[in-house]
């Protein structure tokens, strides 16, 4: 017998947390039970081939927005391909509807509703010992031999504590991100949220927690993901989990948090300002700061308080911020979402993300879709298409300026050339915008462009808008590519150094007898040095800001780069008259 747990994941990167959970907690069936993962990027008959292949007896899918028209494709496949396979799905995608899928997908055999470690293990012992009748198995909904659709009872939920760790076979995760949970469900009421639904928070014990975290830092795990829907909601709990981490780190491993900055007290403050750089990162999900907003998605937010906290830690400069805003929400029209926009755009976060509202099944936006006049998308995601508030046409332009951000924004490859061009707008989301026009316009949307073509795009831009500052963008634009790379070969726009050529050469010369700059190299020679760092000459006015005709030197170390955006250490190392 063997029951075959199949993941589809958004990214080679991920890894599923579900399954290897369902698969712990059935420890007893272990010889019986095989995990696959698979990612969005894989063909369909690929899956479909390696899934055949492992010849599986039941199959169980694990099921998220993000890959369920996968699995509804596979599901109708494999059925014909095995048709005395009993194929069942769990997961937030199919656990609020279950009996209505079942309906309209009658290849599948049932679904795993909600909480699954106590229900897979049942449900193992069906299968592997004939032991225990589905009509006993709570959490459950399943097709009868006489294709009857029957929903069990609810299961009661589960203590945290009776959860087993997952990872101890940690080289099955190697070069993946860990997902790790402390806590199940969310005492906030989104109403664009499932979390929302269950209430109850429940928490992991401190003493495992602490156990299980030391694993990781123990393994130098590179990223640990918490996917505890608002962190911090228990102060005390987040706090020692913080505290812990403090002083157990590794130098290497980054812990990746869902909070509520706005319930974040000055103690976690100052715990947070001693951190080492990148040994936290902080998901801050703002979503709007339209107060009538806020008020009809039932969401708790002090913008106020939020606002003064994460200047807070960005004045720390050791902690990546990603903050969130969706539109589509109600009362959130196209001015309110661009002033929601600049509000949060001003706080100068590592990353923003610009989401669109997704109607979940089971949330209380599901419900109040006719009233918002709501229309999404029929199939996952389920997408919002135009509300009340915001037209299609809108929210196409909001894609355009989200497409930007992505790209110019959260790359952090284009820093110091955008805080100029942002100069030439009203304000940030106009640049955006604008610029999202200026790609539809000239064909460049739509098209996977190479890092290098997407800075010639923004010269472009900045062309077009601010032509007599032309050369100042190129010296602009050259700051921002070598702060990120060493490049072998200077960009087409780049001024020609060969009369610096002699000066450079010195400088590194000098360099090798007195090590001034450069003190950690002092293993290397002058030709080394060359190689492993670099030197750019720029005019004072475009780099310095100030009204001075002579040129600087800047040292790029590529050995010392800053841990929240990756760019290198510089120096200025000269002043040419």
């Amino acid at each position: 017998m063997k029951i075959l747990l199949v993941a589809i994941n958004a990214k080679y990167i991920h890894s599923n947390l579900a399954v290897y959970s369902l698969a712990a907690y059935a420890g007893i069936y272990a010889g019986q039970i095989e995990i696959a993962e698979f990612t969005i990027n894989h063909y369909e008959d690929y899956i479909l081939e390696e899934i055949y292949k492992k010849k599986p007896d039941v199959i169980a899918f694990s099921c998220y927005i993000w890959n369920f028209n996968y699995v509804r494709n596979l599901v109708v496949d494999l059925k014909k391909l095995l048709p005395n396979v009993p194929i069942w799905a769990g997961g937030p995608e199919v656990s609020y509807d279950a009996a209505c899928l079942l309906e309209n997908l009658p290849q599948m055999q049932g679904v795993m509703v909600l909480e699954g470690e106590k229900t897979f293990l049942e449900l193992a012992s069906h299968y592997i010992d004939e032991a225990m009748p589905l009509e006993e198995i709570k959490g459950i909904a399943y097709r009868t031999d006489d294709n009857c659709i029957v929903q069990n009872s609810p299961r009661e939920q589960m203590n945290m504590d009776d959860i087993p760790f997952c990872y101890f076979d940690i080289e099955k995760f190697k070069n993946k991100i860990i997902y790790y949970e402390t806590s199940r469900g969310c005492p906030f009421s989104c109403s664009y949220c499932l979390s929302s639904i269950d209430k109850k928070v429940r928490f992991r014990s401190l003493e495992l927690v602490k156990k299980e975290l030391l694993f990781f830092i123990d393994n130098k795990i590179p990223q640990v993901k918490f996917v505890d829907r608002t962190f911090n909601c228990n102060a005390k709990h987040a706090r020692e989990i913080w505290r812990y981490i403090l002083e157990n780190d590794n130098g290497i491993t980054n812990f990746h948090f869902e909070i509520g900055a706005d319930l974040l007290k000055e103690e976690d403050l100052e715990l947070m300002s001693r951190m080492r750089p990148g040994l936290i990162q902080l998901e801050i999900g703002v979503q709007s700061t339209n107060d009538a907003t806020i008020l009809e998605i039932n969401r708790a937010m002090d913008f106020t308080m939020l606002r003064s906290v994460v200047e807070k830690i960005n004045s720390f400069e050791n902690i990546h911020q990603h903050l969130d805003l969706i539109a589509g929400l109600p009362y959130e029209g196209f001015q309110s979402f661009k002033k929601s926009f600049n509000d949060v755009y001003s706080l100068r976060p590592e990353q923003l993300q610009l989401g669109f509202l997704k109607v979940l099944k089971g949330s209380q936006m599901h419900n109040m879709a006719d009233e918002y006049d709501l229309l999404y998308r029929s199939n996952p995601v389920y997408e919002v298409l135009s509300t009340k508030w915001l037209s299609h046409d809108e929210i196409l332009q909001i894609k355009k300026t989200e497409e930007m951000v992505e790209l110019y924004y959260n790359s952090n490859q284009f820093t110091r050339t955008i805080r100029q061009l942002e100069l030439l707008f009203e304000n940030a989301f106009d640049f955006y915008s604008a610029l999202g026009d200026f790609y539809e316009k000239k064909g460049y949307a739509g098209v996977s462009h190479s890092r290098i073509v997407r800075y010639e795009i923004l010269l472009e831009f900045a062309k077009a808008h601010d032509w007599e500052k032309t050369c100042v963008y190129k010296e602009l634009l050259l700051y921002d590519l070598y702060l990120r790379e060493n490049l072998k070969s200077r960009p087409n726009w780049a001024a020609d150094l060969t009369e610096y050529k002699d000066i450079i050469k010195s400088f590194y010369v000098k360099e090798e007898k007195e090590r001034i700059f450069l003190p950690e190299y002092k293993d290397y020679n002058y030709k080394q040095l060359g190689k492993m760092t670099h030197i750019e000459v720029f005019s004072a006015k475009a780099i310095t800001k100030q009204n001075s005709n002579d040129k600087v030197m800047l040292l790029f170390d590529y050995n010392k780069r800053n841990p929240l955006t990756y760019e290198a250490h510089t120096q200025m190392v000269g002043v040419l008259k």
